[in-house]
C-alpha cells in the first residue's frame, strides 16, 4: 500500500492546546503515534508503558497515554504512542470512522454494516 499524510490536530484530552501535524497514516500500527516532546508539551502525561512492536519482529517500550485527536470538525480521544514520529494507527483512524483508499492516498468514511443476531 503506498504511503500519505494528513492533517491532525492533537491535544490534551481535557481540552487546552491543540498542535496540527503532519502525519504518516499507517495501518500497520495499532495506536497512533506522537513524538514525546509534543505530547510533552501539551500536557499529556503517560498512563502506562508496553512494548509496541515494530516490523521488524523487535519489540521496544513505549509509553502510551491518551490525546485528543481532531480531524474536520471532529474529535475523539484516542491511545497515543510516545515516540519519535507521527503516525495515525489504526485505532484511531477507527474512532472516526474512517478507512484508507490506498489508490486515492485518502481518508474516506466507513461504511457501517449491522446484521441481526
Amino acid at each position: 500500500m503506498g504511503t500519505f499524510n494528513v492533517h491532525i490536530s492533537v491535544g490534551h484530552p481535557d481540552g487546552g492546546d491543540v498542535e496540527q501535524v503532519l502525519a504518516l497514516v499507517d495501518t500497520g500500527a495499532t495506536h497512533s503515534m506522537m513524538p514525546a516532546s509534543l505530547l510533552e508539551w501539551l500536557g499529556i502525561r503517560p498512563a502506562v508503558q508496553r512494548p509496541v512492536w515494530l516490523a521488524d519482529d523487535r519489540s521496544i517500550l513505549h509509553n502510551i497515554g491518551q490525546g485528543r485527536f481532531s480531524y474536520h470538525g471532529e474529535e475523539w480521544t484516542c491511545p497515543v504512542v510516545f515516540g519519535p514520529e507521527d503516525q495515525l494507527g489504526t485505532t484511531t483512524l477507527e474512532a472516526f470512522a474512517l478507512v484508507v483508499d490506498p489508490g486515492g492516498k485518502e481518508l474516506l468514511p466507513a461504511r457501517y454494516i449491522a446484521r441481526p443476531f
